[in-house]
């Protein structure tokens, strides 16, 4: 089996387990008529946006190289990538109810969380290919960790503060605000220093893995040979 072809399984492997995943929510409300956890399928959705992003980023890179285009996709890739590794926080939704049993919660909770993380880690490892195929291998981690870190504010951004990728555009004022808060005072907020810090360490030992597995796995792919 060619790179391609394993690329091609992976996109298959993971609209395969969103779902899944989407089926778990539609089962439960077949069964109960609750909307519960309707949201995570919003957040599913949000989650494959880096994704895609991620791919065209990736696509236009090999075809064209570096430009503006590159830059403007990565640019909108960073602000939506918080989105994938944000449902992991899905977990404080979670708790015991009358129309569904704790079990089947905790199991589509989970299983949303961990298809988030794959699709950002995976969007995540195509952006750090193009930086590293660009600058060198020392610039890509750099770019995956500054990445990491950025999505670990946006989560917090988006958890504490309920702010979306979409109000840099429609509450530009807001950002600003907040922003000038904390450089004023860049100890003031010991939540936020927590939540990112934990996170941002947490998502850095998981991609860790998740790249050395990729890695481990394309070096087993065997070269196509050109006929004689």
């Amino acid at each position: 089996m060619n790179a391609s072809r394993r690329r091609l399984g992976t996109v298959l492997g993971l609209v395969a387990v969103s779902l899944f995943c989407v089926a778990l929510v539609l089962v439960r409300f077949t069964r109960s008529g609750s909307t519960e956890y309707t949201g995570l399928i919003w957040n599913l959705f949000l989650a494959w946006i880096p994704f895609v992003l991620a791919v065209g980023v990736y696509d236009r890179w090999r075809r064209h190289g570096a430009g503006v285009a590159v830059l403007a996709l990565g640019a909108l890739w960073l602000l939506f990538f918080p989105n994938a590794p944000y449902i992991v926080t899905d977990f404080v939704h979670l708790q015991h109810r009358d129309d569904a049993p704790y079990w089947y919660d905790a199991v589509t909770v989970s299983a949303f969380a961990w298809t988030g993380l794959l699709l950002g880690f995976g969007s995540l490892f195509l952006m750090q290919t193009v930086v590293r195929q660009w600058r060198g291998v020392v610039s890509g981690w750099i770019f995956a960790g500054v990445a990491l870190a950025l999505g670990s504010l946006g989560i917090y951004l988006g958890r504490f503060l309920r702010l979306n990728s979409w109000d840099v555009v429609t509450r530009p004022h807001e950002l600003v605000y907040l922003a000038r808060i904390r450089l004023a005072d860049p100890l003031g907020n010991p939540k936020l220093i927590l939540v990112v810090g934990l996170m941002s360490a947490f998502l850095a030992v998981a991609y860790a893995v998740f790249s050395a597995l990729w890695d481990a796995g394309e070096s087993r792919v065997p070269e196509q040979r050109t006929p004689r």
